[in-house]
């Protein structure tokens, strides 16, 4: 990319920009996760229908992850990102528009095409900003991410609570979100390539550094997908609690996940990436022994929530470390991401599959011996640090950075 001069106004103005893509890109997430049920109901589907249909949510976007880099390399980073978040909450109207199972099918494509590509250029904006300021920024935009994920789910509980067609909730919170989105980029970082800066490949195999990278980041969301499809039936149906207490686990879950990561950067900039994430693996391990020898169900809503603790700022971190990684920063953050999304798309049913044969208490064990890896791998974040220049180095502002 270009050599490009922003004063620090101008970055910390990109900062608070770029946290209102996340916190828009996840109110689209929750706003759609709400209404799944309507949805499935309209396009008369059954439950193995619709998750075939769900799994192509994450078949699009691993497929579309690699053009991200492109696009942002062919448009601009500002220009790409104003059409790629335009896209994503657009999409968000057709799964509902959908009438039977093949259109269902093209509808999730598409939308979990668009989610991936803003997923890779916003991240790589975000790692952007953060090499400018010098200090870690992005567990705190990954919170947002969170917060706008609670806010759309929450608008589409109401909305469902009052019987609304999901067509109009959806047309109208994307109208709103694809302002509110487009507003924001006005102003992100706008980074061009340089006249002799070759254009990504469209498709190729994530760099090695990615894959590696991508090991800690399938631990913790492969964590993460566990405990937010089977946290409340595991209260349920082992510690044989109501239904709303279960509800409440998954709830706090999510709760202690958000303002993990919202307070995640103070942590990473006090005791660094490697650190944060090596006692982010203890505590979601006593998390999970927690959970797996609990014989109360406050004991397994105390092991959720310290899971959700020790994992929340692990995949910030890994786009991050992905972006620092190597040359090409959007091909390392679409490997780290298509690898997170893999996990996050198997864990729901590896978990159920194993508590089939098995248990649930055995599903959670292995979700345990998991989180064991973020102790072990930690040491992979570190890659990219001799890159960095020294003046972008936590504690110091930084205006004038090679990008």
């Amino acid at each position: 990319m270009s050599h490009v001069v922003y004063d620090r106004h101008e970055v910390r103005r990109a900062r608070y920009a770029v946290a209102t893509v996340f916190a828009v890109h996840g109110a689209v997430t929750g706003s759609f996760a709400t209404r799944v049920p309507w949805i499935q109901d309209h396009a008369s589907v059954g439950a193995g229908q619709l998750g075939l249909a769900l799994a192509f949510t994450a078949f699009g976007a691993s497929v579309s992850m690699p053009l991200a880099g492109r696009i942002s390399h062919r448009f601009g980073s500002r220009a790409a990102l104003r059409g790629l978040i335009a896209l994503w909450t657009l999409s968000l109207t057709l799964p509902a528009l959908a009438p039977n199972m093949l259109a269902l099918c093209v509808a999730m494509f598409t939308y979990g095409a668009t989610a991936g590509m803003a997923d890779v250029a916003m991240n790589a904006l975000g790692v952007e900003v953060e090499e400018r300021l010098g200090k870690s920024i992005m567990s705190g935009l990954h919170g947002m991410w969170s917060v706008g994920a609670l806010v759309g789910s929450a608008a589409g509980t109401l909305a469902a609570h009052l019987g609304s067609d999901a067509r109009l909730h959806h047309a109208l919170a994307s109208a709103v979100l694809t302002v509110l989105g487009l507003a924001a980029c006005r102003w992100v970082l706008d980074l061009q390539p340089t006249e002799d800066e070759e254009p990504p490949p469209r498709f190729a195999l994530p760099p090695r550094s990615a894959l590696l990278i991508g090991a800690v980041g399938f631990c913790a969301v492969f964590a993460e997908g566990a405990s937010l499809d089977w946290s409340a039936v595991y209260l349920r149906d082992e510690l044989s609690t109501s239904d709303g207490l279960a509800a409440a686990s998954t709830t706090g879950f999510m709760l202690t996940m958000a303002l993990a990561r919202l307070a995640g950067d103070a942590i990473v900039n006090r005791f660094g990436a490697v650190r944060t994430v090596r006692v982010g693996g203890v505590l979601a391990v006593l998390g999970g022994l927690l959970i797996v020898l609990s014989d109360h169900p406050a004991q397994a809503m105390a092991g959720f929530a310290l899971l959700g603790l020790g994992i929340a700022v692990v995949v910030p971190l890994c786009f991050a470390a992905a972006g620092r990684s190597g040359p090409n920063p959007s091909l390392a953050i679409a490997g780290v991401a298509t690898i997170t999304y893999t996990s996050g798309l198997i864990a729901p049913s590896a978990i159920g599959s194993l508590a089939q044969a098995t248990s649930l208490v055995v599903s959670f064990a292995v979700v345990t011996v998991l989180a064991g890896g973020l102790v072990v791998l930690a040491g992979v974040l570190r890659a990219g640090d001799r890159d960095r220049p020294k003046s972008a180095r936590p504690g110091t502002a930084v205006a004038d950075v090679r990008s």
